[in-house]
């Protein structure tokens, strides 16, 4: 197992390795006391997994009450939210109780963004069980739901009190699902770590390294900027272009699909601005190693419709990422018109 401390405005660790789940409560138990612990999971997940957690949980002396929504995006929204807080309000949980979040990246958004709301906040556990979860989106306190307007857009910030990432739980994740995780393991690859980056040209790489290394890398990031009001906007990599992108698809392309897609774009974009040098031609034999797409058919006014309505627009301006080389990135700040005459030159 291996250990990454997190020194946010909540410290906690973050556990990653092999059969966790049948010592979650043991492990949380050293950091909360038993008390009411509430599992927040889907409908696909809760069969594989909650009967192991809540036995674990039971065994350390928590009380447990359980809710499943919908498998998928299309859950995550208000409606979803209001039915977990009824949920919570009804199961009486208290301040002094938690919320487990067990499942892939919108469980852990849903969850954790309903422990940040009700009674003012109350703590959470993420349990993440795809790959994109483990590496990115359970670690760093962001929560949120969609709205009609676009992804994310109704959040908090509220860091967990600790995260249990068991490696095994990936075994029941089909081909895309692994790929879509992998896309967010290329973009921390991009953003920063150029041997993580070549690691994955590789068959034989141990994916509870692969783990720590993303992690640790959002750890840093996290602990120098937990807003987002500077470094941590450069994990949004191929995210602004790539969240048009999956909007635009009806949500029929995975967030990674959508992602990989919008790292090809800024890419492109970069290069022709003249910042990067050699990313795309780098980049696509990776996407293809882990049968990413590369592109989607969207024009650039609807791109840039659908990314002035995101959360990342910052009054009249918008901050792009744009890739020098693999392993280092820049922010660089457009006004929305030159964002628009960057989209019409470049897609």
């Amino acid at each position: 197992m291996t250990t990454v401390d997190v020194n946010a405005s909540t410290k906690y660790s973050v556990h990653i390795g092999k059969g966790l789940l049948p010592h979650a409560g043991e492990m949380i138990s050293k950091v909360v006391s038993p008390c009411k612990a509430a599992i927040i999971s889907d409908d696909k997940v809760a069969p594989l997994y909650a009967k192991t957690v809540r036995e674990s949980l039971e065994k350390s002396g928590f009380s447990v009450v359980e809710y499943a929504f919908p498998n998928g995006e299309a859950s995550k929204n208000i409606s979803t939210f209001a039915q977990i807080l009824e949920f919570l309000a009804s199961s009486k949980l208290s301040r002094t109780d938690i919320v487990v979040a067990l499942g892939g990246g919108v469980v852990g958004d849903m969850a954790g963004f309903c422990a940040a709301c009700y009674l003012r906040g109350i703590r959470f556990v993420q349990i993440p069980t795809t790959i994109l979860a483990a590496c990115d989106s359970s670690v760093g306190g962001k929560t949120a739901v969609d709205l009609a307007a676009g992804k994310n857009l109704a959040g908090a910030f509220h860091q967990p009190s600790i995260v249990l990432c068991d490696t095994d739980t990936f075994k029941t994740l089909d081909k895309r699902q692994i790929s879509c995780g992998y896309a967010e393991i290329i973009k921390y690859g991009i953003i920063c770590d150029e041997k993580l980056f070549e690691k994955l040209s590789y068959d034989d790489n141990d994916i509870e390294d692969i783990l720590s290394v993303c992690v640790s890398i959002k750890r840093d990031i996290v602990e120098r900027d937990e807003k987002e009001s500077g470094d941590r906007k450069l994990l949004n990599l191929g995210h602004t272009l790539g969240h048009a992108v999956e909007k635009h698809s009806n949500f029929s392309l995975t967030h990674g699909e959508a992602v990989a897609i919008g790292m090809v774009m800024i890419a492109k974009i970069s290069e022709k601005l003249g910042v990067g040098q050699n990313i795309t031609q780098r980049l696509l034999p990776i996407l293809s190693k882990y049968s990413l797409p590369e592109s989607y058919d969207i024009s650039a006014g609807e791109i840039f419709d659908i990314a002035t309505g995101d959360k990342k627009v910052d009054g009249s301006s918008i901050t792009l990422v744009l890739p020098e080389e693999i392993g280092k990135c820049r922010l660089a700040k457009y006004s929305l018109s030159e964002f628009s005459k960057i989209l019409s030159e470049n897609i």
